[in-house]
């Protein structure tokens, strides 16, 4: 588990702070109206956000880690980057569930290449994306072509971190 303070988390703090000054600096009752903005988007997010906290931690202790650190660990290969490929594709949702499932697979002793297979195939192919969004406003044949020609991407990207990155 990472500390609360990490560089990402003070980044934000000092973006959030920076963005705070100008708004005030433009009209001093703007970041008021900001926070009540960005709070109330709290209310959107957490419901969605503690139940995908809950199912990445009961992964981690339903799925043995020895299960995975044997399909998906070191030594598994291109199958396992075909595996989590195929796996991002058909992770719903957007990324509070699968960062949450991603952490817990990585804690149960999956390998870079295949998370990184697995997280480069959820962002080009989100099957909710695609329905919900990219073939009803760009039409089927937009969606065909840019799939078709997207697919070796996550199994790339697996297999080039397989054989240039030991971790």
């Amino acid at each position: 588990m990472r500390a609360a303070l990490d560089p990402a988390t003070i980044v934000l703090f000092v973006l959030a702070a920076t963005l705070a000054v100008v708004a005030y600096l433009k009209d001093p009752g703007l970041p008021w109206i900001g926070a009540h903005n960005g709070f109330s988007m709290l209310w959107i997010v957490l419901p969605r956000l503690i139940p995908a906290m809950l199912l990445a931690g009961l992964l981690q202790v339903l799925v043995p880690q020895e299960t995975v650190a044997r399909y998906f660990g070191r030594e598994s290969g291109l199958r396992a980057i075909v595996i989590a490929a195929l796996a991002g594709v058909l992770t719903p949702g957007g990324p509070m569930v699968s960062v949450p499932f991603m952490v817990a697979l990585a804690n149960s002793g999956m390998a870079l290449p295949p998370l990184v297979a697995y997280m480069t195939s959820w962002s080009l192919f989100g099957i909710q994306r695609i329905i919900a969004w990219e073939a009803p406003l760009m039409g089927w044949h937009f969606v065909v072509v840019r799939v078709v020609s997207s697919l070796v991407f996550p199994v790339l990207a697996g297999w080039l971190i397989a054989v240039f990155y030991s971790d």
